[in-house]
């Protein structure tokens, strides 16, 4: 499982035109899988996203965790995190886990994170194609594998 965590003023996601999930302040995440990965996974990375204190405090240390700034999330399934371009021009796309197995560990992770914060959770639609607007804030962009 991978994420790509950016820190965002504002986000949203739109489909055919249509604005389908957006937040302010908060985490923009794009989630890809792979066939192996489990629900275990799913769960850590939740709870490692939830806690992770990347919002500045009154120092401007990153001190601050999405709860401590009443921060929102909006989940984004992107299965090109997985892309591999080390041989020709044409990412592979072999290593992403096939729909049947990335939707629901793509819910289960949304559920997760609903199911352990306060704050909103907003998503795009899985499988779709999706315009994705943000501002990113700082920049602070992670990448977290598990």
């Amino acid at each position: 499982m991978r994420v790509v965590l950016q820190r965002v003023s504002e986000a949203n996601v739109k489909v055919r035109g249509r604005v389908v999930g957006e937040i302010e302040v908060g985490f923009l995440l794009l989630v890809g899988f792979t066939e192996s990965d489990t629900v275990d996974q799913v769960e850590w990375m939740a709870n490692k996203v939830i806690g992770l204190r990347i919002f500045q405090d009154d120092s401007g240390k990153m001190n601050l965790t999405l709860d401590d700034v009443q921060g929102a999330i909006l989940v984004v399934s992107q299965f090109t995190l997985y892309g591999d371009v080390r041989k020709g021009r044409r990412p592979s796309f072999v290593a992403a886990a096939p729909p049947e197995v990335a939707t629901p560990l793509y819910d289960r992770f949304v559920a997760f994170l609903e199911a352990r914060r306060p704050g909103r959770v907003a998503t795009g639609e899985f499988g779709e194609i999706m315009d994705v607007a943000l501002t990113n804030d700082g920049p602070v962009t992670l990448v977290i594998d598990r």
